[in-house]
C-alpha cells in the first residue's frame, strides 16, 4: 500500500501538506516552517489531496480547527 508523509505548517497550523513517503520537502523555499507530524496511508488520505498528490507528488490541505 502506498504511504505518504504527513506536514503541518508551524506558522500556519489549520496547512497540512502531503508528499510521497520518503520525498521529503527539497524544493519549498520556507521548508523549516514544515514539521513532519507522520506517515499515512492512501486510504487515510481525502480524496481531493489523494488527487493532486497523483498529479504533482504532493497536495495541500486545509485543516478543520
Amino acid at each position: 500500500m502506498q504511504e505518504f508523509d504527513f506536514y503541518i505548517n508551524l506558522q500556519k497550523p489549520t496547512l497540512g501538506l502531503y508528499v510521497r513517503k520518503g520525498a521529503g520537502l527539497p524544493d519549498l523555499a520556507d521548508a523549516k516552517q514544515w514539521q513532519l507530524e507522520g506517515t499515512v496511508s492512501a486510504t487515510e488520505v481525502p480524496r481531493d489531496a489523494l488527487n493532486g498528490l497523483e498529479a504533482n507528488g504532493h497536495a495541500f490541505q486545509e485543516l478543520g480547527g
